[in-house]
């Protein structure tokens, strides 16, 4: 009745803008930020900040003039972004069980189990084969790395779960791993920030966030097949693979949580390292007096037998090496999201725990302000493999090495990517000398998805 008496005193115009008003009003108090909350832009009403691109490198421009503790509101997300070692130390490590939570469902999968070195190490020699082989169609021809690296890293993955590698002409494997790429590279995009923000939209709108999901689909899709194949003839007492070895009921796995956990091994394991594979051999052509010292030192350690895992420990500068490719490919700016289990405060600033009408605050922390902080690295913008070498020369790992995150949350799959890096580096230092083509200087630009990777480059790879 109100509403009728007040529709009757007002024209269209009038009444439309007060329902506007109210709507407006009604959105400032649902997401007024808590007293003593960190600073940070002034968000527009319902959208909030999901139109300001925050990325590693605006993320810079707003420490300048927020400090290294600032806000933003993505749609009803209010979104802490933490900088600075002691910062994202406190957040990871102090408070990391504070910060354990995960604000949506994704997370890869911990304690995967792998099969011997040896069987590891023969397929980082199928690589090899796939360089030998391209250079002798044309001994002038650079071959494309991404291609050929994303193959052997996909089957180092792909072969303990599905028990067999896949051929690098396997169309089907090659559109697999082309939708990985795609889909890693699209997370990045203010697309998927939108779809974040407002999915009972998006998800009615076209976009490249509906490749991500099509995409994610069609890879399960792939997998559930292979889950199935594995269902009509598995023998519990006789594993196969690890999709054997999962395939038990009474352990809480089905059809779906199967195939969604091997999704999150596939593609956490596949691109991630296939990005920091063409970083090392990247680093590799650019420095070739570094090249020189890590591949004296595989000849003096292993010589021309094959590598183990047990070789890393006698071979510091190769380590140290690793090493500095993964803090200065930064391959994962900012971490992944992480929510408050409870009320707490971070440098005297308010953190709300996570509610459960809404998304509540999501907290990120700015991996790249502690790889290059300039107070933990002595030079941090230049690729210096003596960041991890004592003044002996003995390998030494420091603490604001946060390539993989710390603490809790740390990325479970850590062991495993030192593994294929130091065993397919080894492999192929011993195999050949890498340069760049004659005449060509690779670009020290890169382009930035969810993961951080290389411009595609081309290498000469010259047996040995």
């Amino acid at each position: 009745m109100i509403l009728y008496s007040l529709y009757e005193c007002l024209d269209l115009k009038s009444f439309l803008f007060l329902i506007c008003l109210l709507l407006l009003l009604i959105d400032l108090i649902r997401h007024k930020n808590p007293a003593n909350f960190p600073p940070g832009l002034w968000p527009l009403p319902i959208l909030g900040n999901v139109f300001t691109d925050v990325i590693y490198k605006t993320v810079d421009q707003l420490i300048e003039k927020y400090g290294n503790i600032f806000s933003v509101r993505n749609g009803s997300d209010k979104i802490v972004y933490v900088s600075g070692f002691k910062m994202v130390k406190d957040v990871l490590i102090t408070q990391g069980e504070t910060f354990t939570d995960c604000p949506r469902g994704l997370s890869f999968n911990n304690g995967y189990s792998w099969r011997k070195q040896q069987q590891f190490s023969m397929k980082c020699y199928f690589l090899c084969g796939a360089f030998k082989e391209e250079q002798g169609k044309n001994p002038s021809t650079a071959a494309h790395l991404t291609f050929w690296s994303n193959n052997a890293v996909a089957n180092v993955i792909g072969s303990p779960l599905f028990g067999h590698r896949y051929e690098y002409d396997d169309v089907d494997f090659q559109k697999l791993l082309q939708m990985s790429a795609e889909s890693v590279f699209l997370t990045g995009s203010v697309w998927n920030q939108l779809y974040d923000a407002f999915p009972g939209i998006m998800k009615w709108l076209p976009g490249p966030h509906q490749t991500i999901i099509s995409n994610y689909q069609e890879l399960a899709n792939f997998l559930k097949e292979k889950v199935e194949q594995h269902r009509q003839d598995w023998d519990s007492n006789n594993p196969r693979d690890d999709i054997d070895r999962k395939n038990d009921t009474k352990a809480g796995f089905n059809i779906d949580s199967l195939v969604w956990c091997t999704v999150d091994l596939f593609e956490g394991g596949t691109e991630t390292t296939t990005n920091t594979l063409r970083w090392a051999l990247f680093y590799i052509i650019k420095y070739p007096d570094i090249q020189e010292k890590v591949r004296a030192e595989i000849d003096q350690v292993i010589g021309s037998r094959p590598p183990t895992m047990f070789d890393k420990a006698n071979m510091h500068y190769t380590n140290a090496f690793i090493h500095e490719v993964l803090r200065k490919a930064n391959l994962v700016p900012l971490n992944m999201a992480r929510t408050a289990r409870k009320n707490t405060t971070l440098v005297g600033y308010f953190i709300p725990k996570l509610k459960e009408e809404y998304c509540g605050t999501v907290m990120i922390t700015n991996l790249t302000s502690v790889l290059y902080d300039k107070h933990e690295w002595e030079t941090p913008d230049t690729f210096n493999p003596g960041h991890f070498l004592d003044s002996e020369g003995q390998f030494c790992r420091r603490n604001a090495f946060f390539a993989f995150s710390a603490g809790k949350r740390q990325c479970p799959g850590e062991h495993l990517a030192h593994m294929e890096l130091f065993i397919l580096l080894a492999i192929l230092l011993q195999t050949f000398r890498f340069s760049p083509p004659p005449g060509e200087e690779p670009s020290l630009e890169h382009q930035v998805g969810f993961t951080q990777a290389p411009l595609p480059y081309k290498l000469c790879a010259h047996p040995r």
